[in-house]
């Protein structure tokens, strides 16, 4: 005869459940939190129109993006319902649940001002960025990416199209 543990659904909890308890310290959400808490968003703050009802905080919103990029979750439904599903989502979320549209529309929102302030602070540099109507784009160096991706080397330099930075003229 098999022992198995007592399944028990229908008692409810003391306390509501806290999910900062259920997430692990070093976890990635809780990295994102902490970043983007850090975060000058004030920009986001000045867009928003302040008519209707009360809206997500930016901080909230491009948390649940940036975790989902990381883990290769890009439609915004999909982040909508992991809000439901993931503990991890969940926390940055702060136990509310944007809908795919408020997120999709932040998406594009955020765009227009991360090009207003890339426009902007290109051309007080003397950069021309739109001289082809579209954003100039200056590559990251990430350490750890695939060799691909990875900055130019020196032996790469000496074949034209090596580097795949030289194929859309960065600077490597």
């Amino acid at each position: 005869m098999s022992r198995f543990r007592p399944v028990d659904r229908q008692t409810g909890y003391l306390l509501p459940p806290s999910v900062d308890e259920w997430l692990p310290e070093g976890h990635l959400a809780r990295f994102i939190v902490e970043v983007i808490d850090e975060l000058d968003l004030s920009a986001f703050s000045q867009a928003y129109a302040g008519r209707g009802s009360a809206a997500y905080h930016p901080s909230v919103l491009l948390g649940l993006l940036v975790y989902g990029y990381a883990n290769g979750v890009f439609s915004s439904r999909k982040i909508e319902r992991a809000t439901y599903d993931s503990v991890a989502f969940r926390f940055i979320a702060a136990g509310s649940h944007p809908d795919h549209d408020t997120l999709a529309t932040f998406r594009l929102d955020g765009t227009k001002v991360k090009a207003n302030a890339s426009r902007h602070s290109a051309l007080s540099h003397g950069l021309d960025v739109w001289s082809k109507g579209e954003p100039g784009v200056v590559p990251l160096r990430v350490t750890g990416v695939p060799d691909e991706y990875a900055p130019c080397t020196e032996q790469a330099q000496d074949k034209p199209q090596a580097c795949p930075g030289q194929a859309r003229n960065w600077p490597c």
